[in-house]
C-alpha cells in the first residue's frame, strides 16, 4: 500500500529531481518480412512496423497523463537489418529509408536495428550493411545503427574492428555540416544484449518475441538528491544501502509503466533496464552522484571505486522491484549527455584513459565522446578494440560511441543541443596502433568463456 508520504515523495522526484521514464521501446521482429525481392521486403517492413506500433506514441502520452510521469522517448527496435539483407541482397540503403518512413508515420523518436552481428565473422549481408552505415545515417533522422564485433564466447573480430574505425570516421565526415551527427547514432558493441531499449544501440534479437515492450528508466537526479539529504556521517555501506532503496523506488515506476503499456498495446512485457541515464540538465548527472559520495570532481582517484558501488547498488535495488530485468542495466557515463561529466572533461579531471577504467565496472562503455577531427581511423579502431577487450574478459557489455569532431582539436567543443548536449573534444593518444589493427583475424575468446 502507498501512503501519503510515498505519493508526495514521488511528486517531488518528478517535479524537482528530473525523475522520468527515459523510454518505452517496442521491439518488433522483422524475420517475417524477409524476401528475395528487396523492394517487397521493404514494403513488408513498413507495413509491419506501422501496424504493430500505430498506437505506441499515443499510449505513452496517455500513460503520462494518467500517472503524471514524464515518458521522454517512444522508440522502436527491430531485427538486425543485415539478416534481411542476407535474403534479399541489393542496396541496404533501401532498408534504412523504409525504417525512416515507418518511424515518421508512427511518430517515434528513434528506430534502432540498422545493425549487424559479426563477433565471430561475416555472414551474407554483413559487409554490405556495415559499409552502407555512413550514408544510411546521413540520409535519415530517426534511424540508429549498431555493430557487435565481439563477445566473451566468440572473442573479437579484429577485421570488423578495423572496418568500424573507417566507418566511424566516414560518419563524421559525411555529416560534418550537422555536428557530425551520424557518428552519434552509431554504437560498436561487445556482448550486445538483445533486449536493450536505449538508443543508439537497440536492436530486436533473434531470440525475442515477435513484438514486445521494454522500458528504460532514469533517475540520477533522484539518487543524488537522496545522497545530498543524507547525514554527513554515513559510512560507505550505509551509502550503498541508501542508493539501493532509492533505485527500488525508481525501478518500481518503470515496472508499472511497462506493464501498463504492454497491456494496452496487447503485446508481452519484456524487461526493465535499470540504467541510470543522465541528461545535460543540471541535477541529472551520474558524475554528480559520485561527487556526492565524496569526490572533489568526477575523474579523481577513487572514481572507479565509487562507480562500482553505485552500479552494484542500483542493480541490487532495481532487481527486487521488477519481474524481469535486462538490457544494459547500470550507470551510463555518456560524456556529452551528463552535465557533471562535461564539467570534469573541461577541467581536465576526466580523460579517456580514466573513462576506460570506469567502463570496467559500469554499464556500456566509452559513450558520446568527441575526439579530435583528425584522429586516424586505426586509432579509433584501437579504442574500440580496447573497450571490447574489457567487455570480453569481464563477461559484460561494453560499447564505443565516439565522434571525430571534424575541424576541431582537443579543448574545443562540439555542440549538439537537446539530449545529446555538449561534447568537449578530448585528447587522444596518437602513438600508432596501425600494425596491430592491420593484422586482422580473430582475437580468441578468453578461458573464462569455457563455462559448459
Amino acid at each position: 500500500m502507498l501512503n501519503t508520504t510515498d505519493i508526495l515523495e514521488t511528486i517531488q522526484m518528478i517535479q524537482n529531481q528530473n525523475l522520468d521514464i527515459r523510454t518505452i521501446t517496442m521491439g518488433i521482429s522483422l524475420l517475417s518480412c524477409a524476401d528475395s525481392d528487396i523492394d517487397a521486403s521493404c514494403e513488408k517492413i513498413y507495413e509491419k512496423i506501422t501496424r504493430c506500433a500505430k498506437d505506441l506514441v499515443q499510449t505513452g502520452e496517455m500513460l503520462e497523463m494518467k500517472y503524471g510521469i514524464p515518458i521522454i522517448n517512444k522508440r522502436i527496435s527491430v531485427t538486425p537489418i543485415a539478416m534481411l539483407l542476407a535474403a534479399s541482397g541489393g542496396d541496404p540503403i533501401k532498408y534504412a529509408l523504409a525504417l525512416e518512413r515507418a518511424a515518421k508515420q508512427v511518430g517515434v523518436n528513434f528506430i534502432g536495428g540498422y545493425s549487424a552481428l559479426v563477433h565471430k565473422g561475416f555472414a551474407a549481408g554483413d559487409r554490405a550493411l556495415i559499409e552502407s552505415i555512413p550514408e544510411a545515417l546521413a540520409k535519415t533522422n530517426h534511424v540508429c545503427s549498431s555493430v557487435n564485433i565481439g563477445s566473451t564466447k566468440a572473442g573479437i573480430n579484429l577485421d570488423a574492428v578495423g572496418m568500424m574505425g573507417q566507418v566511424v570516421r566516414r560518419c563524421s565526415e559525411i555529416t560534418a555540416d550537422r555536428q557530425c551527427v551520424a557518428a552519434s547514432k552509431l554504437v560498436i558493441f561487445c556482448n550486445a544484449p538483445e533486449d536493450n531499449p536505449f538508443m543508439a544501440g537497440a536492436f530486436h534479437g533473434a531470440g525475442e518475441p515477435d513484438c514486445v515492450i521494454n522500458v528504460g528508466v532514469s533517475g540520477p537526479g533522484v539518487v543524488r538528491a537522496a545522497l545530498a539529504a543524507a547525514p554527513d556521517g554515513l559510512n560507505i555501506t550505509e551509502i550503498a544501502e541508501l542508493i539501493k532503496k532509492t533505485a527500488f523506488k525508481i525501478t518500481r515506476m518503470g515496472q508499472l509503466i511497462g506493464s501498463e503499456a504492454a497491456k494496452r498495446l496487447q503485446v508481452p512485457f519484456g524487461i526493465v533496464d535499470l540504467s541510470l541515464a543522465p541528461t545535460p540538465a543540471i541535477g541529472d548527472s551520474v558524475a554528480h552522484i559520485l561527487e556526492e559520495i565524496g569526490l572533489e570532481q568526477c575523474g579523481a582517484c577513487g572514481t572507479t571505486a565509487c562507480l562500482a558501488l553505485l552500479n552494484d547498488a542500483v542493480k541490487k535495488g532495481g532487481v527486487m522491484a521488477s519481474s524481469m530485468v535486462g538490457g544494459l542495466s547500470g550507470a551510463f557515463i555518456p560524456v556529452s549527455e551528463d552535465a557533471g561529466m562535461i564539467d570534469a572533461a573541461r577541467s581536465g579531471a576526466l580523460c579517456i584513459e580514466k573513462l576506460e577504467a570506469m567502463t570496467a565496472v559500469c554499464s556500456v562503455g566509452l559513450d558520446m565522446i568527441a575526439v579530435p577531427g583528425d584522429t586516424p581511423a586505426e586509432v579509433i579502431s584501437a579504442i574500440i578494440a580496447d573497450e571490447a577487450a574489457i567487455g570480453m574478459v569481464n563477461s559484460k557489455t561494453t560499447a564505443v560511441r565516439v565522434i571525430p569532431a571534424v575541424g576541431l582539436k582537443d579543448g574545443e567543443e562540439l555542440e549538439f543541443g537537446g539530449l545529446f548536449g555538449t561534447a568537449p573534444v578530448m585528447k587522444v593518444n596518437r602513438f600508432s596502433p596501425a600494425k596491430f589493427i592491420a593484422r586482422g583475424g580473430q582475437i580468441p575468446a578468453p578461458l573464462q568463456s569455457l563455462k559448459n
